[in-house]
């Protein structure tokens, strides 16, 4: 056996021990994928985590997913292989910045992307995920939204519902935003069949080199219906992992440089098995803010 194949055999019978589920997102790398229970973008991993009839979760991903888990599963142990991992769009908006945001233009209900933190949600009307955003919008049925943090998914929420008006937060996720017109449009020089399927998170112009736009579960679902047998992936390129093993035989392409998101790759295998073995860190959401959130976490699963 392999040093990899050794740990993946350890690592399942620490999570068997512990009574414990492995949750990894799209994004991680490949062998955290492999080792995982579950692997999924945010709004079906939050799905799992409210679901699981395990006593441990965890949450191999960054660390408003592990909070997310934990606002729906208060009575779970949500343990994170690397406390480091976080995310610059959530931190991009503060509860305080949010409150002053609100004032600002009282009555008006607030969707916040659910790459923030629990004391953001906290004061939200409803969270939403990339795969979900447009539908959260239009399910409050009202002619403005304040949209937090994430400026490039307003914008696609904007065009797609143009009868509501979207006031956006001007945060943005830094590994897409890297991403420019000239690397997609280079990468469909290079394979003029390919698709381009870009996720939401990308910039407007971005967006409109591509295909599809899709959240990366409904990548994973589109590239195997799709007739097509190459892909330009428009995202991080964690994702690639998950599209060979969803439809095999096709080929994907990222643009170049390839999207990485160096939070997402603090997660090891080695750091998967040791918060197992030591059941550490644990994630800890204060009881009166997780319930504040929690009824926006749940308007998003619900929406679906």
């Amino acid at each position: 056996m392999t040093y990899e194949s050794d740990l993946h055999q350890h690592i399942r019978q620490l999570a068997a021990e512990r009574g414990a589920v492995i949750l990894a997102h799209n994004y991680q790398r490949a062998e955290v994928q492999d080792v995982a229970d579950f692997v999924g973008d945010s709004l079906g991993l939050s799905r799992t985590a409210a679901a699981t009839d395990k006593a441990v979760i965890v949450f191999a991903g960054v660390h408003f997913m592990a909070e997310t888990a934990k606002i729906l599963a208060p009575d779970k142990t949500v343990i994170m292989p690397e406390a480091r991992a976080g995310c610059p769009m959530a931190d991009m908006i503060t509860a305080e910045q949010l409150v002053s945001w609100k004032a600002q233009y009282p009555g008006v209900p607030v969707v916040t992307y659910v790459n923030s933190s629990a004391a953001v949600k906290a004061l939200t009307d409803v969270c939403c995920t990339s795969a979900n955003a447009v539908e959260v919008v239009r399910s409050l049925g009202v002619p403005k939204v304040l949209f937090a943090p994430d400026r490039n998914l307003g914008a696609w929420v904007a065009e797609q519902a143009p009868e509501i008006e979207i006031v956006a937060w001007q945060g943005f996720c830094p590994t897409h935003e890297r991403i420019t017109p000239r690397a997609v449009m280079d990468a469909i020089d290079a394979h003029p069949q390919a698709e381009v399927m870009a996720h939401p998170e990308n910039r407007p112009e971005v967006l409109a080199l591509a295909d599809a736009v899709l959240s990366t579960s409904q990548m994973l679902e589109y590239a195997k219906r799709s007739p097509s047998l190459e892909f330009i992936v428009v995202t991080e390129e964690g994702l690639l992992h998950g599209l060979a093993k969803a439809a095999p035989g096709k080929r994907f392409y990222t643009p170049s440089p390839a999207p990485v998101c160096p939070n997402m790759k603090l997660t090891t295998l080695e750091k998967v098995r040791d918060c197992l073995r030591d059941m550490a860190p644990v994630i800890e959401v204060p009881e009166d803010v997780r319930v504040a959130a929690l009824a926006a976490v749940e308007r998003m699963v619900a929406i679906g």
